[in-house]
């Protein structure tokens, strides 16, 4: 078992990305995206719960979308049409977990970003 969590920095302003918009796939060989969730984050600019955890965590490649335009333009940015970044993908794999609650990967895939600009990197 393991679990898969994720908040989001937002860099122009200093502050967590209340609000955001962030959607999770499963990614299979040869078939379409699976959707696993959909959801807001906090005024933490964090999910409220892991995006997977338990039997919901199953290895496998992943793509986190992260609504980073339409987050900008509720604050009041104005951003160019189409915007420089509008839609976030970030891709990754989930190794399998471990039956030892405490062996288990936690995958913490956080998003630092601006209208302009974005980082990640797997945190802890």
């Amino acid at each position: 078992m393991g679990r898969l969590t994720t908040h989001v920095l937002d860099t122009m302003n200093g502050c967590p990305a209340a609000g955001m918009s962030v959607s999770l796939w499963r990614l299979l060989p040869g078939q379409p995206p699976e959707a696993v969730c959909s959801l807001q984050l906090n005024a933490d600019g964090r999910a409220d719960a892991p995006l997977l955890q338990g039997d919901a965590y199953v290895p496998g490649k992943y793509r986190l979308v992260f609504g980073v335009a339409a987050y900008f333009r509720g604050l009041g940015v104005t951003l160019q049409e189409p915007p420089f970044l509008d839609e976030v993908p970030l891709e990754f794999g989930l190794a399998a977990g471990s039956a030892n609650a405490e062996q288990a990967p936690h995958y913490h895939v956080p998003l630092l970003v601006s209208p302009w600009a974005y980082s990640t990197y797997r945190g802890s």
